[in-house]
């Protein structure tokens, strides 16, 4: 059997019945490009699709990917969550679509869009130009409303039987046993209890869920009597349940008959105390994932106190309203409508948006605070996490609050940039200084950000344009932090642009200058022992803009062949990094240390320190520096004779350069290593053996091919 590779989620609970579905679902997909499940909310759709994708998986090469579209209140983020999906992170100046299509083109995997009955329109669209462009595409939505695009499969799910099947009742007992594992049906008349139960909810799976989490307050019996006496009540059309939970059904899908989930939803509701339901309406502001923390910052107030919060998420999560994985606390869509629709009732719209937008600037200020701390990682990967929230707080703030949404967009643009949301760092930096006058601290960020997105977007004019901005900003503002950082900006810049000796130049004056304890002209050191500038804390006592100055000064002792003065260099910032527990610098100290022993004739040291790089870059996932990384691995094995192995890493890492959406890029020195390595690997093994390894290392998926080039060894 494949490695099996792509993301699929977990599944938290037995899974039910649904043979005959799975069945056909899976000829579907052999025999389709595009499938929709259809079906109305809480029909099971999304645990089938999973169920029915993990046992697809095995027949794609390059894997299965879902993509959630369940928390995008429009399609604004569309494009960037389904790029998300399938581990394309964007370099370029290129249309975000024109990108995708070209990163599926040559790719055989499958592909789920969950939850799209909302972005109907603009999800037909995007896939009807992705199926064009990529044949080996495989597509599987689910949605309430199939979304008409041409040579679209559709697949109707309807409730589980509960006439001759005993399906539903298993499901029913199922949830019974997870809520309480000494619960049971056999006490006299529970099971039939049970089987009215679920004929009364006609079989519809979160109905039947939401009805067992009931029983710890009632009997089997006592719970049926309940369902079946608010079953039998004729509808009140005046009632304001019955009509708002109307808004849940769309007619010409789901007949009016079939308000067993409406009701049944607004029975829960029923079952809930006060302020369990009043942090079910709060709750519905997040988009993503979230934990205690977040659930208090953004819904305590009024009743609901930080104590409040905790119980109210305890008695919803015992009432299946809200799912906890173990780790992290996420709604249901479904149950998120209903739950948004009260917010609404309530009037509290415009007071949860102001919680949740304070909440996230104080996530983007703990995370920028973080950065050159031990816990950078963590932080790294929750603000990666968190992306679509911190989009929606940015623009509820540029709305509202210009000059929080002016500081959040420069204390997270960074960290996307490093996730590789190149695009959504830049445009809201861009509308962040379009939105009114920004002085300080602020401005230069915003400009920095601006300047660091264009130049790993190759858009050089720009950063170095940003980059004079950003130092007149600083000097005006007598910021040494954003001078160090406009440094860095300009210095990098001047590297990709051949000019290594004008980047070493400014950013040695830049670092004597803001060394604290001496004035500019007093002798300084870009060494071990500088100490940092104040602002943004860090485990090193150096805070990110200084280490990454000094970062410039290494590449640039590198590309001057000033190897005896870089390699004390790079080896003092990795163990300040290392000593703050910073990755993201570290990992290109490593980089740097791999190219000076492969320059001096060290292979064996060249691929150790290249590794390690790699394990960083890893970690942190970004895609850029593994690219350059796996670059120079291949040139280091390669300069040990082991050309098949070489060049099966060197495809691997072209494979990351398309996931970036650039040629092989680097500083310009990288260019003569590059070519060495191939003819070197080539002149080992022979052209034909080094194609079909350089192939395989190419075809490979990139998770794979990364496990592989990181064992030491120089096997094929």
């Amino acid at each position: 059997m494949m490695t099996q590779v792509g993301f699929l989620p977990d599944e938290t609970s037995s899974f039910v019945g649904r043979r005959a579905e799975l069945a056909r679902l899976d000829t579907a997909l052999a025999t389709r490009r595009m499938t929709t499940l259809i079906g109305p909310g809480g029909v099971g759709k999304t645990r089938l699709a999973v169920r029915a994708a993990r046992a697809a998986a095995d027949r794609y090469p390059d894997g299965a990917w879902w993509a959630d579209l369940s928390p995008l209140y429009d399609d604004a983020l569309l494009l960037p969550t389904v790029s998300d999906a399938v581990g394309l992170a964007d370099h370029t100046l290129r249309m975000p679509v024109e990108a995708l299509c070209e990163w599926l083109s040559d790719k055989r995997l499958l592909l789920v869009l969950d939850s799209a009955e909302h972005l109907r329109g603009p999800c037909s669209h995007l896939l009807a130009e992705l199926i064009t462009t990529s044949p080996g595409l495989t597509v599987l939505v689910t949605s309430r409303q199939p979304l008409a695009t041409r040579g679209e499969h559709v697949v109707r799910i309807q409730p589980l039987p509960v006439d001759g099947a005993p399906d539903a009742l298993r499901l029913f007992e199922d949830r019974l046993r997870a809520a309480d594992p000494h619960a049971d049906l056999e006490a006299p008349g529970d099971r039939a209890a049970a089987a009215d139960i679920c004929r009364r909810l006609e079989g519809i799976p979160l109905a039947i869920e939401l009805a067992a989490a009931g029983i710890g307050r009632h009997t089997v019996a006592q719970l049926a009597t309940r369902i079946g006496t608010r079953f039998d009540a004729p509808v009140d059309a005046e009632d304001l349940t019955a009509s708002r939970l109307d808004l849940l059904a769309d007619d010409s899908l789901w007949p009016r008959r079939h308000r067993t989930l409406r009701t049944t939803i607004g029975w829960s509701h029923e079952l809930c105390t006060p302020l369990e339901r009043l942090l079910w309406a709060r709750l519905t502001v997040l988009r993503t994932d979230f934990d205690e923390e977040t659930a208090r910052e953004v819904c305590t107030g009024g009743p609901l106190t930080p104590d409040a919060v905790d119980r109210a998420l305890q008695g919803l999560v015992a009432q299946s309203v809200v799912q906890w994985d173990g780790t992290r606390y996420r709604m249901l869509d479904t149950l998120r409508e209903y739950g948004r629709m009260w917010l609404t009732e309530l009037g509290e719209e415009r007071a949860a948006a102001d919680r949740h937008a304070r909440s996230f600037l104080g996530l983007a200020r703990r995370a920028h605070d973080g950065w050159t701390g031990p816990d950078q990682i963590s932080w790294y990967h929750r603000i990666s996490d968190t992306h679509l929230d911190l989009c929606a707080a940015l623009d509820h703030l540029l709305a509202h609050d210009v000059t929080a949404a002016q500081e959040m967009a420069g204390r997270v643009g960074f960290f996307w940039a490093c996730c590789g949301h190149l695009s959504e760092a830049r445009g809201y930096a861009q509308r962040a200084l379009e939105a009114g006058p920004v002085e300080g601290t602020h401005r230069t960020r915003l400009q920095w950000v601006l300047g660091v997105a264009a130049l790993l977007q190759g858009d050089f004019a720009t950063a170095e344009k940003y980059g004079a901005l950003c130092t007149a900003t600083a000097l005006y503002d007598r910021d040494d932090d954003g001078m160090l950082g406009a440094t860095y900006l300009s210095g990098l810049t001047q590297l990709m642009t051949g000019e290594p000796a004008a980047a070493l130049e400014a950013a040695e004056r830049v670092l004597r200058m803001t060394e604290p304890g001496r004035t500019e002209g007093e002798p300084g050191s870009s060494g071990e022992g500088v100490s940092g500038a104040s602002g943004e804390p860090g485990g090193s006592g150096e805070s990110a803009h200084r280490l990454r100055c000094r970062l410039i000064t290494v590449f640039a002792l590198t590309a001057l062949g000033r190897l005896t003065e870089s390699l004390p260099a790079a080896t003092a910032l990795r163990r300040s990094c290392e000593r703050g527990g910073e990755y993201w610098t570290r990992s290109y100290a490593d980089y740097q240390l791999a190219l000076i022993a492969l320059l001096q004739g060290r292979p064996e040291d060249s691929a150790a320190h290249a590794r390690d790089m790699l394990a960083g870059k890893h970690r942190l996932r970004d895609s850029f520096g593994i690219a350059l990384g796996l670059d120079i691995l291949a040139a280091a094995i390669a300069a040990q004779g082991a050309g098949a192995r070489a060049a099966r890493v060197y495809g691997t890492g072209h494979a990351y350069w398309r996931m970036v959406g650039h040629p092989q890029r680097g500083t310009p020195e990288l260019g003569a290593v590059r070519e060495n390595c191939e003819l070197q690997a080539r002149a080992a093994v022979g052209d034909e053996a080094y194609q079909r390894a350089f192939e395989r290392g190419q075809a490979d998926n990139a998770e794979v091919g990364l496990a592989a080039a990181l064992q030491s060894g120089l096997q094929p």
